[in-house]
């Protein structure tokens, strides 16, 4: 595909499509069960209406925001996903490079195929560590600290995946890592998970290697065992982001692991407004899952969001050009909030507010 033709992130994903293998291209794509909220995850955007302002000076404009004393070039960041070397050799390394000219946060996954410190190596802007609570409290402790001795500005603990959903696609690919890759932020056997050969491979991973026991004992333990902001990414329900302020957490990502979890869940930014609501503002609200347009992400932050957080899509770019194709993906979602704003009537983030909702 002529690279000229790639203007839109949907264009990238229909790239990428052309040119993954199957097994890695359904392993990013898609969702758990029938995929309903993988569908609606995106239209629910499309279905929200935006309510402009005219007649404002549009001349100037400025979409940077301060996060946790970061000061960012935009409200999109780099959410984390698992395996980027199945799309690229460079892999997490060419994302952390692409965000940090963007001057945005990476999300960097703990499912790497990279390690902490081949990704702090080249970063050039922040990056913050998702991570997973394994049953080995040491070895998630150990990552933890090297988060920290590598220069991660935050942690983002998941807390919807202490078991699997059950993603079809990948089952009915046998899915495994590809020869040659493994999680690297592991070791002493735990990177690797069994070849697939009677389902998914990575689904046999978690079950073996995860905490079910996971709780909200386990959010303190964590809050306790760093100096990093902690961010719980996995929340749905508005008693549970009031349970976060109550152990700890500096924030909430609004999100429903891109899908990928429990089926016929809420679209986030369904969920969005009664987390914001149930939070009032004590800890900052982020969210993803859908992220496709400038317009979704002008909506996010007018019902409430601080920042957006886009997964897929970055894979996408990954896939066609590597490090200058997550870059490329970056600038077209920037360049459309930018635009979406100015024909709202919006000169800074700090204008956008839910008025803008039709």
């Amino acid at each position: 595909m002529d690279k000229r033709d790639l203007v839109s992130v949907f264009d990238y994903e229909a790239a990428a499509r052309e040119k993954l293998p199957k097994i890695a291209f359904d392993y990013y794509s898609s969702g758990a069960n029938d995929e309903i909220t993988l569908r609606d995850n995106h239209a629910a955007y499309e279905r929200i209406r935006l309510k402009p302002r005219v007649l404002k000076d549009i001349s100037q404009q400025d979409v940077r925001i301060t996060l946790y004393g970061e000061n960012i070039s935009m409200p999109i960041l780099v959410a984390p996903t698992a395996f980027h070397r199945m799309a690229h050799p460079e892999g997490e390394v060419a994302v952390a490079r692409a965000a940090g000219k963007a001057g945005t946060i990476m999300i960097l996954s703990t499912l790497a195929n990279s390690s902490i410190e081949e990704v702090m190596a080249e970063a050039t802007g922040p990056v913050w560590f998702q991570l997973y609570v394994y049953k080995d409290k040491e070895a998630t402790k150990s990552l933890i600290q090297r988060a920290e001795t590598a220069g991660c500005k935050a942690i983002a603990l998941t807390v919807d995946a202490q078991i699997w959903g059950r993603r079809e696609r990948d089952i009915k690919n046998r899915f495994r890592l590809p020869e040659g890759l493994s999680i690297k932020n592991l070791s002493s056997g735990s990177d690797q998970f069994p070849d697939g050969e009677s389902g998914s491979g990575l689904a046999s991973y978690v079950s073996w290697q995860f905490d079910p026991a996971l709780s909200w004992k386990d959010v303190e333990w964590l809050c306790a065992n760093t100096k990093l902001p902690v961010l719980l990414k996995g929340i749905l329900h508005p008693e549970d982001a009031r349970l976060s302020i109550d152990h700890g957490a500096a924030g909430v990502i609004v999100s429903n692991h891109g899908a990928r979890q429990l089926d016929t869940v809420p679209a986030t930014i369904d969920a969005l407004t009664d987390i914001v609501e149930a939070v009032e503002d004590r800890i900052e609200v982020l969210i993803d899952g859908g992220i496709r347009r400038g317009t979704d992400v002008l909506k996010a932050i007018a019902m409430g969001a601080k920042a957006v957080g886009v997964g897929r899509p970055v894979i996408w770019g990954l896939a066609q050009d590597g490090e200058d194709g997550v870059k490329r993906i970056l600038d077209i979602l920037r360049n459309d909030f930018e635009l979406a704003m100015r024909l709202c009537g919006c000169t800074s983030v700090k204008e956008i507010s839910k008025d803008l909702i039709f």
